[in-house]
C-alpha cells in the first residue's frame, strides 16, 4: 500500500498527518464530492467503486461518560445499545452535529476517526477485521483514506465490538 506525505497535492488533513507521523501505510482516494449529497459514505463508495461494507462512517454519540466515536460500515446503522455496552455504559444517543464539529474539528460528512481535536473513546465495528484494508474519511468531503483495519484501531486506541446492524 502506498504511503503519502502530509502536503502532497494539498490534501493534508489532521487525519493524514496522524498517519504520516505514525509511519503508517495508507492510500488517499480523492473523488468529486456532490454538494447536494446527503449520504456521504454511500457517495464515496459509489464514486470509488468500493462495496458499501468496506467504507466506514464515523459517528459521534453521547454516552454517560461523554462523547465517543463509532466507526461502522456505511451499509449498516449504529446499534446504540451495543455501542454503549462496548463502552461499559447503558445508553447512547447521537450527538448534535454542531457539537460534533466543534469537538472533532471536522465538518459532518468529512469526520475522520483520526486527527480529531481531542481523541475520543472509539469503537470500530468488528466487521472491519474481515478486510485487508478499509476506507474512511480523510477529514474532508471528497477524500477517503484506505488503510489496514489494525492501523485504524491502533492509532485511535479503539475497542473492537459488534456495534453495527443492517436493515
Amino acid at each position: 500500500m502506498g504511503r503519502t506525505n502530509k502536503g502532497r497535492g494539498g490534501q493534508g488533513t489532521p487525519a493524514t498527518v496522524a498517519l504520516a507521523n505514525a509511519g503508517a501505510g495508507f492510500t488517499l482516494h480523492p473523488y468529486e464530492h456532490d454538494p447536494g449529497a446527503q449520504a456521504y459514505g454511500e457517495e464515496a463508495a459509489d464514486a470509488l467503486g468500493v462495496p458499501y461494507e468496506r467504507i466506514f462512517k464515523t459517528l459521534v454519540a453521547e454516552t454517560e461518560r461523554g462523547l465517543a466515536v463509532a466507526v461502522v460500515p456505511v451499509a449498516a446503522k449504529l446499534d446504540l445499545k451495543a455501542f454503549a455496552s462496548a463502552l461499559h455504559g447503558k445508553r447512547a444517543t447521537m450527538a448534535e452535529a454542531a457539537k460534533v464539529e466543534r469537538v472533532t474539528g471536522y465538518v459532518v460528512g468529512g469526520i475522520s476517526p483520526l486527527g480529531q481535536r481531542r481523541q475520543l473513546p472509539t469503537v470500530v465495528d468488528e466487521s472491519a477485521l474481515g478486510f485487508e484494508t478499509v476506507y474512511f474519511s480523510a477529514g474532508r468531503r471528497g477524500l477517503q483514506i484506505e488503510t489496514a483495519p489494525a492501523t485504524l484501531i491502533e492509532l485511535t486506541g479503539a475497542f473492537v465490538a459488534a456495534i453495527a446492524r443492517t436493515g
